[in-house]
């Protein structure tokens, strides 16, 4: 049933009429996939992921991205891999659970695919945290609340938290 709430489609940002690249997000991830040009292997490929900070290219030229990510990520559980012309990253949210307005600084997606994507974000936490129940039907009337906070206060103590 978690599948149903998988990201259906990926987020473009173009320039100029052109793809630059795509991007999609679940709950504790980023993804973001970057069409290589034919021939380029991983090793023509450099990749740096910081907290912050996404820079890559092909070497040895200038970096093709080198920009601020719109979110926090934990290094060590990010990657990236290269399938059939693909760049792919998969970045793991620091903040499980809060929805990325783009998956790069400034590439803003519009008010109403994020407030969908916030409520698919939401739904996809209420399936875990039940996973005896079916959510992928699920509406919300008005405002989507934050997925990472909604409610948490009501849970008890946190994962670490009033823990001896």
């Amino acid at each position: 049933m978690a599948e149903r709430l998988a990201p259906s489609t990926r987020h473009q940002y173009t320039h100029n009429g052109r793809t630059v690249y795509e991007w999609d997000q679940s709950f504790s991830e980023v993804n973001i996939y970057v069409e290589v040009p034919p021939g380029v292997t991983g090793k023509h490929l450099f990749v740096e992921i910081t907290t912050k900070h996404l820079r890559f290219g092909i070497k040895p030229n200038p970096p093709y991205m080198d920009t601020d990510l719109a979110g926090a990520v934990k290094v060590s559980e990010s990657f990236w891999t290269l399938e059939d012309g693909t760049l792919h990253l998969t970045l793991t949210k620091l903040e499980e659970g809060e929805p990325w307005r783009s998956a790069l600084a400034g590439h803003d997606l519009d008010p109403g695919v994020q407030q969908a994507d916030t409520q698919r974000l939401l739904l996809e936490r209420f399936q875990t945290e039940h996973p005896g129940f079916d959510f992928s039907q699920a509406t919300f009337n008005g405002a989507v609340p934050n997925p990472r906070t909604f409610m948490r206060d009501l849970d008890g103590p946190q994962r670490g938290e009033g823990e001896d």
